[in-house]
């Protein structure tokens, strides 16, 4: 049984205490694989770091965050582009629009989201989407890019059953964390019609622990939490829920 943290920030400052410790955890419970999306140019060096040091079990994505968006952005796309010639990386992530801390640079996101989309079509990678307060505007721009070879993930899905279904009949998938675990999310009915084909697992550590954690840091041995609940929602065992959403990850990032 294995299971795949497919959007996990484990290179964080959140972690510099324990690092090792954290990463052991998950490994003894048979969470054995991390893709490590980039926020910014400040945050490539210890992503490759960590990539460096546990070789087998982290891949990383490469891209501009949407909060890390600004006056600058330009800039920091070039430097993020440059990257791509020097090593491989397993997505354009993560990108996206957001749009609940502010609007202030919102053409600008939308413009750095468009540019970073025809990266993952030039370099035939999957994206993985950040959609806070935005999935509406995101759908709309995938739709009208309208590219066979665009493909990729939601992370962090929080919307409803109508977007759920727009989303994966485009060929995308949901990243399912611990707002599954929720009480009034809703998450467990947006996805209860949802093949497990289009669904994969991660945590978005340091960020969103899934209950009983939440409030706290949160990490990849947590992802049992959201394997657990999923399974319950989906009526199946958690070795399943292993087998599907690990085996999906591979189709998508190509590993």
């Amino acid at each position: 049984m294995i299971f795949t943290d497919t959007h996990t920030h484990l290179y964080a400052e959140e972690f510099a205490s324990d690092r090792n410790e954290m990463m052991q955890r998950a490994l003894e419970n048979n969470i054995t694989r991390f893709f490590l999306p980039n926020i910014d140019v400040h945050s490539i060096q210890p992503m490759l770091d960590l990539v460096w040091t546990f070789p087998e079990n982290c891949f990383p994505m490469m891209g501009l965050h949407p909060c890390s968006v600004d006056a600058d952005f330009e800039a920091q796309l070039f430097q993020i582009h440059k990257c791509f010639s020097k090593r491989k990386f397993y997505a354009l992530g993560e990108i996206g629009l957001d749009f609940y801390w502010s609007v202030e640079f919102k053409d600008q996101q939308i413009i750095a989201f468009k540019k970073q989309c025809q990266w993952a079509i030039d370099f035939e990678l999957p994206i993985v989407i950040h959609s806070r307060n935005s999935t509406t505007e995101l759908i709309e721009i995938l739709k009208e890019i309208n590219n066979p070879k665009l493909r990729g993930i939601f992370h962090c899905f929080s919307g409803d059953e109508n977007q759920a279904k727009q989303i994966v009949e485009m060929g995308f998938y949901l990243g399912i964390g611990g707002v599954l675990t929720y009480k009034n999310s809703g998450l467990d009915k947006a996805i209860k019609e949802i093949d497990l084909k289009h669904l994969v697992l991660e945590t978005d550590s340091p960020y969103l622990a899934p209950v009983p954690h939440r409030g706290k840091r949160n990490e990849s041995f947590y992802l049992l939490e959201v394997a657990k609940k999923l399974a319950e929602i989906k009526n199946v065992s958690i070795e399943k829920i292993a087998e599907i959403t690990t085996e999906n990850s591979k189709i998508i990032f190509g590993i």
